[in-house]
């Protein structure tokens, strides 16, 4: 299986998570997790990187939801970043790319999201 996941924090209220591979069901519970503990710990901006990523599912597009859910209380924000044309089609058949912002570069990402904690 091909599944790589990794993250940084990138200041007090900013984690970055990128993920590389098959974003699957058998995959996407490690991905939770992660996420779950990051905002957990505090963490308010979350940056999802796709770029290494070769195939999401709808498992996938769930976690994503509900790090929005968890993350929208204390008026956090999730971004992705994503040049694939077939990931981001998902988002756009799903209408999922009104919910988040999807950007091409991760320092894009970044600095949307420290903008929309600024606001």
């Amino acid at each position: 299986m091909n599944f790589q996941i990794s993250d940084e924090s990138i200041d007090a209220e900013t984690h970055l998570i990128e993920l590389g591979g098959e974003v699957d069901l058998y995959t996407a519970p490690e991905f939770k997790e992660r996420l779950v503990q990051v905002i957990e710990d505090g963490k308010t901006r979350v940056v999802v990187d796709l770029s290494n990523a070769t195939f999401i599912d709808s498992t996938t597009l769930g976690v994503l939801v509900g790090g929005v859910k968890r993350l929208r209380p204390s008026g956090g924000s999730l971004a992705l970043v994503c040049s694939d044309q077939n990931i981001q089609k998902i988002f756009e058949i799903t209408g999922l790319d009104r919910v988040f912002p999807i950007h091409e570069s991760r320092e894009g990402a970044l600095s949307a999201v420290a903008t929309d904690g600024a606001a």
